[in-house]
């Protein structure tokens, strides 16, 4: 059967638990003393099952997958410089490292150790640079080249990684990286801030919760004070991801077991007290030193437990956290993979198509177009704002109501500025008044002259046409800046033809506005024409304002001396009409019916101001979103000879190396999942054949 992403879960956690019990009966033989802990029984103890786990990690991190944000199972070296570091990792891996004073390992150098009977070396650096080593004694040069070329060939330091392979038979089965070691104090040659940045590297590999923290201490300094302590315990405080190696055993005996045991620093997954090589011995002779001489004869070191003390100990405490590790973290790596997965194609699929041809980028200049038209017939014309639900200067119809209902009241009220009644000093009815004596004429008496009317009328009219005017200017306004926001939205991946966009768009606003201002004119001046209405609220507002009672007592004041000069008119409050008693009272009367009749009138022409423009400006933005704006885009766009489209057949550079990017991740991430498929496909051959 073959794993998909979504099935590989549940064996890697069977796998686990299988890989714990089998590495906790190798230490417990190790503790026991029954059977020396060798680099050979090591890698005896790793089944068919645990060696393709580690390989399909080593591949991952070979494909660099971090760099998609997921992070890999690592056991990452650390120590204070001069702490034995390097030597630690000579003895596990069996050969010699770079040497010398100040700081050896200038890069992160992961070390692939892997047991096998056909002995290979190999570097690793840069973009796919590989280096195949003859034999040990190159390996430091080899390693001190590929340094110089990465971080020059100073004393500066680089976050570049060399890894470098070693299989031969005996070695445990890890992989390791070696950090460049602590150092404060800058010798000559390195850079002023050599601390910050070595700083800086060490906590990019050691913060993530998948890092196994190695610190390496020498047991000639107290622990609290190093360097290496203090960072791990900034990412780990509870210690359960660090273990400690001590090194330079032999060199400060005293105190050493309560240092291990008492564990002033937290340290949750242990010590091990270790011998590194002295002068020219070999690797076997410092095994056998350390293991016969130093921890089973020394009067204080060979009362520290035999589980705590070791290379090889050491090698069979990481072979089993590294497996533990990479058997709990595998399920969760394999769902980022295919999280991530899913969210690269998504992007991808979502980015505009390639075009490869004129009738390629006209496809998709009307996909854009038919999607523009869609948002706006949502927020303009039917008022839904699913799209822009938080945005509310895009809920079109809601912003246009209120524009509306802002020119309804503006309307009556800079009619009512205009009238002579708020002028300062005019008295009431005075202009009435002179109108009507301008516009007498030869006729029979108590006929009001038509002209009066349209004279006053007129004057109301100029005086509030700026009025409608003003409320087309904001509409368009608006429409023109939401009109341009939505089609940059729906052609954000093309912002080659934005220009030719929006030179449409301006070019169908001034037309817009235009045709807006001739309706406007045009209902100015239809209600010059005559002084019409069918509308029966003018006659009920007049006779309202002329009713009998109000009209006498109007009459009786102006008449009356003796009567008080201020009386309260139906329509017009309470109004001063001394002055009316030394003009020609006869002209009271019909100054009084003219203002009621124009007051009356002047509702209706509201009205139709009003509701004429509403419903106007409604169907010029239906029209325009419906119709206008698709061919005027076409004209600017497409053209007669196709140039605002051609641009579009040339991606932008932003948008290039986005796809780019998706596409290269796609790729990897799908090597990766096929090569965890792959990984458990062997597993699950192997646990079947030891079945039968």
């Amino acid at each position: 059967m073959r794993f998909g992403l979504g099935d590989a879960a549940a064996p890697e956690l069977e796998l686990e638990l299988e890989l714990e019990l089998e590495m906790e009966d190798v230490d417990v033989k190790a503790s026991s003393g029954s059977s020396p802990v060798t680099a050979s029984a090591m890698a005896a103890s790793y089944n068919d099952q645990i060696r393709p786990l580690l390989d399909a990690v080593d591949r991952l991190r070979q494909l660099n997958v971090s760099q998609e944000g997921i992070q890999l199972p690592t056991i990452v070296v650390v120590g204070d410089q001069s702490s034995g570091k390097s030597s630690v990792l000579e003895s596990l891996a069996g050969i010699s490292l770079p040497r010398g004073q100040g700081i050896c390992t200038r890069v992160p150098l992961v070390m692939r150790l892997q047991d096998g009977n056909e002995p290979e070396l190999r570097i690793e650096y840069g973009s796919g640079s590989s280096v195949t080593i003859a034999s040990e004694a190159e390996v430091a040069a080899a390693i001190d080249a590929a340094t110089a070329e990465i971080a020059g060939s100073g004393k500066g330091i680089s976050d570049a990684p060399i890894t470098l392979v070693v299989r031969k038979k005996g070695v445990p089965d890890l992989t390791l990286v070696d950090l460049p070691g602590i150092t404060r104090v800058p010798v000559q040659g390195q850079p002023e801030d050599i601390y910050d940045q070595i700083a800086r590297i060490i906590r990019a590999y050691i913060a993530p919760r998948e890092s196994i923290i190695l610190n390496v201490l020498s047991a000639t300094v107290d622990f609290p004070t190093c360097e290496s302590i203090r960072m791990s315990q900034q990412v780990d405080r509870s210690g359960e991801r660090t273990l400690a190696v001590v090194t330079k055993a032999d060199r400060a005996p005293e105190g050493l077991l309560e240092k291990v045991t008492m564990d002033d620093v937290h340290i949750g997954l242990g010590y091990v007290c270790v011998r590194n090589r002295i002068g020219d011995e070999t690797y076997e002779e410092a095994r056998a030193a350390e293991r016969r001489r130093l921890f089973a004869e020394h009067p204080l070191l060979s009362r520290i437990d035999r589980s705590m003390v070791g290379i090889p100990t050491l090698a069979g405490r990481l072979t089993q956290i590294q497996a533990s590790i990479i058997g709990r973290c595998l399920p969760d790596i394999v769902k980022q993979i295919n999280d991530k997965l899913s969210r690269s194609s998504d992007e991808l699929g979502q980015m505009p198509p390639d075009l490869n041809t004129v009738a390629d980028a006209v496809r998709e200049f009307y996909h854009i177009v038919k999607q523009v038209r869609a948002s706006l017939e949502k927020v303009l014309v039917r008022g839904e704002f699913d799209e822009y639900p938080d945005n509310r200067r895009r809920h079109g119809t809601a912003r246009i109501a209120e524009m509306l209902e802002s020119y309804a009241s503006k309307l009556p009220a800079a009619a009512q500025c205009s009238t002579s009644d708020d002028v300062v000093g005019e008295p009431f009815l005075a202009e009435e008044m002179r109108v009507l004596e301008e516009t007498k004429g030869i006729n029979l008496p108590n006929f009001l002259p038509r002209s009066a009317l349209l004279v006053l009328l007129r004057k109301k009219l100029e005086s509030v046409a700026h009025v409608p005017h003003g409320l087309v200017t904001q509409v368009w306004g608006y429409v023109e800046e939401l009109v341009l926001g939505i089609l940059q939205h729906h052609s954000r991946s093309y912002p080659q033809v934005h220009p030719s966009c929006r030179r449409a768009v301006q070019s169908l606003m001034e037309k817009a506005r235009a045709r807006s201002a001739q309706h406007v004119a045009e209902l100015i001046d239809m209600e010059l024409v005559a002084d019409y209405t069918a509308n029966p609220d003018y006659t009920m507002k007049w006779n309202d304002m002329m009713a009998t009672e109000g009209h006498a007592r109007f009459l009786q004041a102006v008449e009356d001396h003796s009567k008080p000069a201020v009386v309260e008119l139906p329509g017009f409050g309470e109004v001063d009409v001394s002055h009316l008693r030394q003009q020609q009272q006869k002209l009271a009367g019909q100054a009084l019916d003219l203002k009621a009749r124009l007051a009356a009138y002047w509702s209706c022409v509201v009205l139709r101001l009003v509701d004429g423009l509403a419903l106007h400006v409604l169907y010029s933005v239906k029209r325009l979103v419906e119709k206008d704006l698709e061919d005027e885009l076409a004209a600017q766009v497409l053209g007669s000879n196709m140039d605002g489209v051609e641009r579009m057949l040339v991606p932008t550079p932003a948008t290039a190396a986005k796809r780019d990017r998706l596409r290269k991740s796609i790729s990897l991430l799908r090597e990766c999942r096929e090569l965890v498929a792959n990984t458990m496909d062997k597993i699950n051959a192997a646990s079947g054949d030891r079945c039968f």
